[in-house]
């Protein structure tokens, strides 16, 4: 049974950083996808960051490319992503998601796996 709990949430200033992490259980890390997606107030689901464990290759929402990062720390099973130079539009609940395969699908409604949430707030 896969489980995902995400983590690192919280409130931070524009221009600040913040470490999401989420932690995994049930995921076979061998041709996976990992992924975050976020969803802000009155606004669908949208992809954040995505990375295929087969070949580690990454995809980034235009708007977070070059501010965000994600990882994997295949000793902890943790999927995290590193948020800087955060902006106030980067406010929502960001959710941590997993799916088997080779492709991995900007769609949020094509993932099968999903942790309950973390909240981030960037204020000015």
């Amino acid at each position: 049974q896969v489980q995902l709990v995400e983590s690192g949430g919280g409130s931070v200033q524009a221009g600040g950083s913040l470490r999401l992490s989420c932690a995994t259980s049930g995921v076979t890390y061998r041709r996976n996808c990992l992924g975050w997606f976020r969803q802000a107030p009155g606004k669908e689901r949208e992809q954040v960051a995505l990375r295929y464990t087969g070949d580690g290759s990454t995809d980034y929402n235009a708007s977070v490319k070059g501010r965000f990062t994600i990882s994997v720390d295949f000793a902890k099973n943790t999927v995290n992503l590193q948020m800087n130079s955060l902006k106030p539009e980067d406010t929502a609940m960001y959710y941590c998601a997993a799916m088997g395969g080779a492709f991995c699908p900007i769609s949020p409604i094509l993932w099968k796996h999903w942790g309950q949430g973390t909240q981030v707030t960037v204020s000015l």
